[in-house]
């Protein structure tokens, strides 16, 4: 990226922290100035956007040189709309424009938010609020249960030390059976906020290894794990076991899913780890993120319940708890991080995203 020479650069230099893309036009639409997203939306130089005519970027020019002069005799302070934005050897791309003035007469500032990213933004909002709201109503269900469970069971025990009859005894067993799967239920519920969060340096590919062997160990017929790794990866700041937990509980999943291939002994699993840079997730943007892929090539999420496999107690197999998904989350969030799944038939990725330093 080149250094700019702008000499505006000190009042627009914070839209350089933006993940949004902004330019600032003059009233005849040339560029005064353009952000580091834009320069990398439009594949070219900061150098060379500036001073370009903007409307050119897109394929109705017309629109945004219309706009401009509507903003130069004050017809409105505010304007948007959609476009398609031109891209160095890419095809366009859809994007929401924003148009306003600034205190300056003759100076206009465009903010373009690229369709595609403003859905994903907004997936991404609606799994982070999601998951806040799952947590709290975990830690309540939980508590609320926990307590006159202790009682039910005491309760039986108590009953079954008073009876003789064997039959009857046999009732007060299926009594303190239960209250303990419920128990342990509720103590999984209530792990990921009682543990305290042991921080320490992290390598993700020796998680991926400890949690492959934990899988292989489990199936070690029918099923192939396949490793592609960057071994450029930095160590970072986290979690170990969290992050452990976090994976072994996504490539489970997984195994689940592939149940009927590993029967027939084609099911793979593949853990992926590459470096994103310029993403943005959970509403920032990050230099450096982790992306770390387990794909599978299972039947898929079912579609009933695709947008809800991160929610408690959701389940797409007879006998599931559908806690597995939710802790993951759970985990991987505590690390600032996200969790997304793209999901047809023949592959579903879960891919784990985390901020670098």
């Amino acid at each position: 990226m080149n250094t700019p020479t702008n000499p505006h650069i000190a009042r627009f230099q914070a839209f350089d922290l933006l993940a949004t893309l902004v330019a600032v036009l003059r009233s005849d639409g040339a560029v005064m100035f353009a952000n580091a997203a834009l320069e990398d939306a439009l594949g070219t130089s900061r150098r060379t956007i500036e001073g370009s005519h903007f409307p050119d970027c897109f394929t109705e020019p017309h629109i945004l040189q219309n706009a401009l002069e509507g903003a130069g005799s004050n017809e409105f302070a505010a304007l948007r709309y959609d476009a398609w934005l031109k891209r160095l050897n890419h095809e366009p791309v859809p994007v929401h424009v924003i148009l306003a003035q600034t205190e300056r007469p003759g100076e206009v500032i465009i903010e373009l938010l690229p369709q595609e990213q403003q859905a994903k933004q907004d997936r991404e909002e609606r799994l982070i609020d999601q998951a806040q709201a799952n947590k709290e109503l975990i830690r309540n269900l939980a508590h609320e249960i926990k307590n006159p469970l202790g009682g039910i069971r005491g309760a039986a025990q108590l009953l079954e030390m008073e009876i003789e009859s064997r039959e009857l005894i046999e009732y007060t067993q299926v009594i303190i059976h239960e209250a303990d799967r419920l128990q342990s239920l509720v103590d999984r519920l209530l792990a990921p906020h009682r543990r305290p969060h042991v921080v320490s340096d992290v390598n993700i590919h020796e998680i991926c290894e400890r949690v492959r062997s934990l899988i292989l160990a489990e199936f070690p017929r029918g099923l192939k794990i396949e490793r592609e790794y960057d071994v450029s990866i930095p160590e970072f700041r986290g979690d170990r076991e969290q992050l452990i937990q976090a994976v072994l509980n996504v490539a489970h999943n997984a195994t689940q899913a592939l149940s009927e291939r590993i029967a027939e002994g084609d099911a793979q699993i593949t853990f992926l780890s590459r470096i994103a840079r310029q993403v943005t997730f959970g509403k920032q943007r990050y230099r450096l993120a982790l992306e770390l892929h387990v794909i599978d090539n299972g039947p898929g999420v079912p579609e009933s319940i695709k947008d809800r496999i991160f929610y408690p107690l959701v389940s797409g197999r007879d006998g599931g708890s559908g806690l597995g998904l939710t802790l993951a989350q759970t985990f991987v969030q505590q690390h600032h991080g996200l969790i997304e799944c793209d999901s047809v038939p023949g592959r579903t990725d879960f891919k784990l995203l985390i901020p670098l330093p």
